[in-house]
């Protein structure tokens, strides 16, 4: 953990210093948080402590984790809670600010480290945060300036925030929100073709049969029409440590629109990387979207890793692609581009995906910086052999995927991105 002191340094606890009162208080705000931290733990977590002692502070880390922490995906939220429990002096105040927008302004919200916000609202949990009221003897006609989106309809608000910001019950209703989206696609028009008494082709071939039953007599002229074809959706999802809180809510994105009728998808695919590839298709299937989540994370043991994109994309290429890119099948790949991997190796691989697919969206959240720019290896051995770049950071860009699919010559920020790199 980056956060926990050198090892022989001092613990500081709350000004409660009572080890099972403290130890309960955390672990209810873990439970809060969504962690599995019932009774049975709490025994554990004390007998652990008392075994192990709690004079230095990574001992002290090591031993709470190790039976709170079951999960990768859990470790994030018990490190921002370690820390604001465990370490700051102040750390009351601290988690009111975090949920206080009103007075810190959104952009200042946005800025708030990954977890955090869901931290403080796990130990805040059940206590009353009033709106600014006016200073006392302050003279007529004085305003209080509070954040502006408070005027926006909450769902208008939600679509616009950040997925690693958003506290425990907004990533609920926005997990709502996702599973109402739609990702249709235009169908695709075959060399093959179909009986159709409206088509603008003739069907000779089948004049001619027709015709044998009346002795050679041609009574009608039969038409053809091309025969239409569904394209498969294949989603690369980037798991690692920076990419965790978008892989979540684009997998279950991706578990609507697999599970939607109608939609025109042929077969929906999905696979996860991070240090190594994993295909969770078969985990999508299943109704229940946080049943098929818990699977799918199951079998991705590689959640919150590192990145070997280059790596992950050969594996990709040389055991999935002749299976699954058949017949037009359209990539969205979802990750930064923040790779360990030489960017020859990155960029080779890159350009066998994008021969092998119809159409290569790629789908990036740092592009919600305003100043965001090509620079790292990664993205400039990525960029040119994709069709489309755009954001992935909020349920807004996750709705502007359904644009993109819509309009074949939709390259989102990849013709501007593309000046910068030549600019460079």
């Amino acid at each position: 953990m980056a956060d926990h002191a050198p090892h022989h340094a001092p613990l500081a606890l709350p000004d409660d210093p009572q080890l099972v009162t403290n130890i309960t208080h955390f672990a209810r705000a873990l439970r809060v948080a969504g962690l599995p931290a019932g009774p049975g733990r709490v025994a554990d977590a004390i007998r652990a402590v008392e075994a192990a002692g709690f004079t230095a502070r990574a001992d002290f880390y090591h031993a709470l984790m190790a039976c709170f922490v079951s999960r990768p995906e859990h470790r994030a939220v018990f490190d921002q809670l370690f820390r604001l429990y465990w370490r700051d002096p102040r750390y009351l105040e601290h988690m009111m600010s975090l949920l206080t927008p009103q007075v810190r302004g959104l952009a200042e919200e946005r800025q708030a480290r990954a977890a955090e916000k869901r931290a403080a609202e796990a130990l805040l949990h059940g206590v009353a945060r009033d709106v600014p009221e006016m200073p006392e003897g302050a003279p007529p006609g004085t305003e209080i300036e509070i954040d502006a989106t408070l005027t926006m309809s909450r769902e208008e608000r939600l679509k616009t925030l950040d997925f690693e910001q958003m506290s425990l019950a907004e990533m609920a209703e926005a997990k709502r929100v996702i599973a109402r989206l739609s990702l249709a696609v235009p169908p695709l028009k075959s060399r093959r073709s179909v009986p159709d008494s409206h088509g603008a082709r003739a069907d000779w071939r089948r004049t001619m049969r027709q015709s044998m039953k009346r002795g050679g007599e041609i009574a009608a002229i039969a038409r053809k029409a091309p025969r239409t074809r569904w394209p498969a959706l294949v989603a690369l999802c980037d798991i690692s440590g920076s990419m965790s809180s978008y892989s979540r809510a684009v997998l279950h994105f991706l578990h609507a629109v697999a599970n939607e009728k109608g939609a025109g998808w042929a077969r929906v695919h999905a696979f996860t990387f991070g240090t190594r590839l994993t295909n969770i298709t078969r985990h999508l299937a299943q109704r229940d979207v946080d049943a098929a989540l818990k699977a799918a994370g199951a079998e991705a043991q590689d959640w919150e890793g590192g990145t070997r994109i280059g790596a992950c994309l050969e594996a990709f290429n040389r055991d999935w692609s002749r299976r699954v890119l058949g017949q037009g099948a359209v990539v969205l790949l979802i990750t930064d581009g923040l790779d360990r991997d030489e960017p020859a190796r990155l960029a080779a691989a890159m350009e066998r995906l994008h021969l092998s697919a119809r159409r290569v969206i790629w789908v990036n959240p740092l592009l919600r910086w305003e100043g965001f720019a090509p620079k790292a290896a990664g993205i400039r051995a990525m960029l040119p052999h994709v069709d489309t770049f755009r954001a992935g950071h909020n349920i807004a860009a996750l709705e502007g995927l359904a644009a993109a699919l819509s309009q074949p010559g939709d390259a989102g920020e990849k013709a501007r991105l593309m000046r910068m790199m030549a600019e460079g």
